[in-house]
């Protein structure tokens, strides 16, 4: 995944060694400073434990989760940052679908430094929702020096491992889509190749204004196809970037995430 520049990230990733209030009993966050790589990127990771039953959010959280948010402005000597997400569960919790997290994971990021050689900082806050039969959204300070050293640490790595793979990864064809004019915005159908195991299908469009109604799946032959509706959240007219398309099918505790959409 390429680094995200500073000033426009707006992803989830995460920081902050102690936390204050009533959240102390629900979600605890620790820093894995990680390691310095030869071309001076850090790679660090954040580790969220949660309370039995509660669960936080993937970079998309479906029907009714919050989208994590960061906030870098304390940040020293750091050009972007580039997470590497770990395969999301499936929840079905009141008649939505939802993606994320509980008990315990490690969010890899990768992060590109301004100056290379010179000494990294990283400072900010965390927004994220925890719930369990209700959502508590909750904001987290963090702030850290980034070590120098190259030593690996074993956690980081096996959560670098369990992501999604791509489709060459998988042995899997590309994905192609198919867009429709509507009242309210565009269809889009989606033709994921025979091979792919998929529970669910979440599409990203890569535009914030842009908002996809909940995936439908069907078998097609060893296919999966995967229907949606995509608005403009002011209703304006809506444009697709295919490049800028991302699929992720889940199954499994697995996950492959095609980027871009092919012509059907």
């Amino acid at each position: 995944m390429p680094l995200a520049p500073l000033a426009i990230l707006l992803a989830l990733a995460t920081p902050v060694a102690a936390l204050a209030g009533p959240v102390d009993d629900i979600v605890r966050l620790d820093m894995l400073p990680g390691w310095r790589a030869e071309d001076g990127t850090q790679m660090a990771g954040f580790r969220i434990t949660l309370a039995p039953g509660w669960k936080t959010y993937w970079r998309a959280p479906g029907e009714a989760g919050i989208p994590p948010q960061i906030n870098w402005s304390g940040s020293e000597n750091v050009a972007g940052v580039a997470f590497h997400w770990p395969v999301p569960e499936i929840f079905h919790i009141g008649g939505y679908e939802t993606y994320g997290y509980s008990d315990q994971v490690v969010l890899p990021v990768a992060i590109a430094p301004a100056r290379t050689g010179a000494p990294m900082r990283i400072a900010g806050q965390l927004e994220i929702g925890v719930c369990q039969d209700v959502c508590v959204p909750v904001t987290l300070d963090f702030s850290a020096d980034l070590p120098t050293g190259a030593r690996r640490d074993p956690a980081l790595a096996l959560a670098l491992a369990d992501r999604a793979k791509t489709p060459a990864e998988a042995g899997l064809d590309p994905a192609r889509c198919a867009f429709a004019p509507g009242a309210d915005g565009l269809s889009l159908t989606a033709t994921l190749p025979a091979g792919t195991d998929a529970e669910a299908v979440v599409i990203e469009t890569g535009d914030p204004s842009l908002w996809a109604a909940p995936v439908q799946l069907r078998r097609e032959g060893g296919a999966i196809v995967a229907s949606t509706r995509i608005s403009h959240i002011a209703r304006a007219p809506v444009a697709i970037d295919r490049s800028a398309l991302v699929l992720t099918a889940i199954g499994g505790g697995k996950a492959v995430e095609f980027r871009g959409c092919a012509p059907a």
